[in-house]
């Protein structure tokens, strides 16, 4: 692996010339180089100013906009820079993620200038040795889990097969260097960005404490340095959690062409330890629950992971979602393939040969999985207020009706609106309007699931006991027995576990069909996240999958009130020349080693 890799130029230049932009929440901006370290809360301040870099909510095109490039979603803008790298047409100068290359290369030139030589750990913050080795650990194991962070971000946007047909990552880099540094560099192989990744989770591991809980800080004079008040930091268990994540894609078909299981296995083990964090250890009197609901609008959802800074109330997510019917802009809208995804409420897929869910196709919404309608607003759904049984209003999706595609400007293409993130107590006809906190969960307790039932099924199938002491069955149970919001009375009734035949009989036909359960329960739990993007990208080999039109309902209301569904209306393409994300075009002017991905023609 090459070391003591080089800042990227105009990352280089950016910060220098604008030293009191990146040094803003230190009580002296113009402080910089040598002089930083006369002052221990700018040092501390390197590592606070890092987190800056993760974005806090799912408004954005690494959040639910991303979900319109896969067949979930469909933009409702036809101009919107999403929406033409899903059809094919983006331009260089359109390039939507370069941002994120940049960003994520600011926030490892922050952690390394704390990093290199120890300057950081050697720094004394405290008085008191005791309070200051807390603080000291802390921040250095920090360091080492946000450069994990913002290298595993590169990797899983910017991984991809070179032109030269070699799988590649990107240029490691591992010291900050200054402006008269010479720059040309090279990107890293996938394999070496992976090992980058796991060492850096690893040197943090030795570091951080396990979480930031006040219950696990016995002396409590010592939680003034450490415990919940870290909470929304970096954490052991996060360093875990990012390493199956990491192995979890290493070990996908398309990085992993000679399925060597141990990636698999690796990916089970972490996935497990989070797993069993939760489970063992977070699950206190009031604390984590495997049974309850997701709460997106809590900044302290026990089931958290690792989640954003919060938004403090705002009605971001609202404004996006709902239509202009409802004072919402309807930025995107459902795909049918996802509406489709969902099961009855039995469990069973409304295609099963022998309807055993008892699908009825002239009432396609009835009698569906809780989740449904946990996340989709389709034609006749109520927008309940929460905890309580008033209306706020009514989907009309008929042809004719205030939100049917093309009535306005404001309507999803699919006539499907979405409901997930969106608080049921916000009527902007209120007098006094409620609004909500909104952040971004990065990992939860239902992704660790999904990754260990993945990967374990990989490696001992669905229903071995032995190797992890719980099956990928077990697994998945934990997601579909759960309570979840239904938007009108708060919780709806658990899915009814012990009647979960499908799940067994699935789980009994072996590792293949299982599979396609577990890559269809991580699609619905995860939708408009952001993550089928990648999850399609890891799971396949060519491009067949991703070239798939994407389609939506049109209904018609008849004479007699009813209703008349056509679930198969093609509402826009996918056209996908290359399976990865192209490095940014002007890293690619300034330095003639930086290789292209493959498909991306005229980016070079």
């Amino acid at each position: 692996m090459k070391k003591n890799k080089i800042a990227i130029l105009g990352l280089i230049l950016l910060i220098v010339s604008s030293c009191s932009k990146v040094l803003d929440p230190y009580p002296n901006g113009d402080v910089s180089g040598d002089e930083l370290w006369k002052y221990e809360e700018m040092v501390e301040g390197l590592i606070g100013r890092s987190y800056e870099y993760l974005t806090r909510n799912y408004d954005d095109n690494e959040g639910a906009y991303l979900d319109c490039a896969t067949d979930n979603a469909v933009n409702t803008s036809t101009t919107g820079n999403i929406r033409r790298l899903a059809v094919g047409t983006l331009i260089t100068s359109q390039d939507i993620f370069a941002t994120y290359w940049t960003r994520d290369y600011k926030g490892l030139y922050q952690v390394n200038i704390f990093l290199k030589d120890r300057r950081g750990y050697n720094t004394r913050f405290m008085i008191n040795e005791r309070f200051d080795s807390l603080v000291r650990n802390r921040l250095q194991g920090e360091a080492f889990a946000l450069r994990a962070w913002f290298e595993w971000d590169l990797l899983q946007k910017f991984g991809g097969k070179g032109i030269s047909g070699q799988m590649l990552g990107f240029p490691i880099v591992l010291e900050p260097l200054s402006a008269s540094a010479s720059v040309n560099l090279s990107r890293d192989t996938y394999d070496e960005c992976v090992k980058q990744i796991l060492s850096d989770c690893d040197s943090a591991y030795k570091y951080l404490p396990i979480a930031h809980r006040d219950f696990l800080v016995p002396v409590v004079t010592d939680r003034v340095y450490a415990g919940s008040r870290y909470w929304g930091r970096m954490d052991g268990i996060t360093t875990r959690a990012v390493k199956a994540m990491v192995y979890l894609t290493w070990a996908s078909p398309r990085f992993n062409p000679g399925n060597d299981v141990s990636r698999w296995d690796s990916a089970a083990v972490n996935a497990k330890k989070v797993m069993d964090f939760k489970l063992k250890v977070d699950n206190i009197s009031g604390g984590f629950n495997p049974v309850n609901a997701v709460s997106f609008l809590n900044p302290n959802f026990p089931g958290i992971v690792f989640a954003a800074r919060y938004q403090d109330k705002n009605d971001v997510m609202e404004r996006m979602f709902y239509p202009g019917g409802f004072l919402g802009n309807g930025v995107m809208g459902a795909t049918q393939e996802l509406v489709n995804a969902f099961p009855m409420a039995t469990g069973y897929p409304i295609d099963d040969p022998a309807n055993r869910g008892n699908y009825d196709p002239a009432k396609p919404y009835a009698g569906r999985d809780p989740r449904f309608y946990s996340n989709v607003f389709y034609n006749s759904a109520t927008a309940v207020r929460a905890t309580t049984t008033t209306v706020m209003y009514t989907f009309e999706n008929f042809e004719g009706g205030k939100d049917a595609a093309g009535a306005s400007s404001s309507n999803s293409r699919t006539n499907y609106h979405i409901k997930k993130f969106v608080y049921m107590g916000l009527n902007w006809s209120d007098a006094s309007v409620s609004k909500q906190p909104h952040s971004k969960f990065f990992i939860r307790w239902a992704h660790m699931c999904l990754t260990f039932a993945e990967a374990a099924n990989h490696v001992v199938g669905p229903t071995d006991l032995t190797r992890y002491g719980i099956s990928a069955k077990t697994a998945i149970q934990y997601l579909r027995g759960r309570k979840t919001y239904d938007g009108a009375n708060g919780i709806s009734p658990v899915f009814p576990l012990a009647a979960d035949a499908y799940l067994t009989e699935v789980a009994g036909l072996g590792e293949t069909a299982f599979d396609g359960l577990v890559k269809n329960e991580r699609r619905i739990e995860t939708c408009f996240e952001g993550m089928r993007f990648f999850d399609l990208r890891r799971w396949t080999t060519d491009l067949t999958e991703l070239n798939k039109s994407v389609h939506g309902a049109t209904v018609v209301k008849n004479p007699d009130n009813s209703f008349t569904y056509n679930l198969n209306v093609e509402v826009e393409p996918r056209v996908y020349n290359s399976a990865y994300l192209p490095i940014p075009y002007s890293e690619i002017l300034k330095m003639s080693t930086l290789e292209q991905n493959e498909g991306w023609a005229g980016w070079n």
